[in-house]
């Protein structure tokens, strides 16, 4: 089955909306085998409820596609966040050796890609993939913003 870039965001969307019903703060990711087109993995935020500081959508998606493919480099593999990965996912994705990385909303406070660290362009960082932002960035930014001002 084909899917186009928009359907592996909505897939992360519908991820990250699964999160927020777990109060969780809603981010989702998607893996992709580039090589099948096939899902290898898909998670939202877990932090809550694994107690868990480092279980970003993210990690767990890339935890779960090395086992998937069985190895810890990702090199045929895409991802799909709805939002822009923090410092710690960022440098995860780096070291997996993930592809391409395709995000929707731009995160100015905790951001670790385009804003903050910006992993990828530190001399330490050993991968740097192709970076592709604001795919669906409406929809995932008013995921963010309604789940936050629902807390309020």
């Amino acid at each position: 089955m084909d899917y186009e870039l928009v359907d592996y965001m909505e897939m992360a969307l519908n991820s990250a909306e699964l999160a927020a019903n777990r109060n969780e703060v809603p981010v989702g990711a998607v893996i992709v085998d580039t090589n099948s087109g096939r899902v290898v993995a898909n998670s939202g935020n877990q932090m809550i409820g694994r107690h868990d500081p480092t279980a970003h959508a993210e990690m767990l998606a890339i935890r779960a596609a090395g086992n998937m493919v069985g190895s810890e480099r990702l090199v045929n593999c895409d991802i799909y966040v709805s939002l822009e990965p923090c410092p710690m996912c960022a440098a995860a994705i780096s070291l997996a050796r993930i592809r391409r990385l395709y995000f929707g909303a731009y995160d100015p406070k905790g951001g670790g890609v385009e804003y903050g660290a910006r992993i990828f362009d530190q001399p330490s960082c050993r991968h740097k993939p192709e970076v592709y932002g604001g795919i669906e960035e409406s929809k995932s930014a008013a995921l963010l913003k309604n789940f936050f001002q629902a807390r309020r």
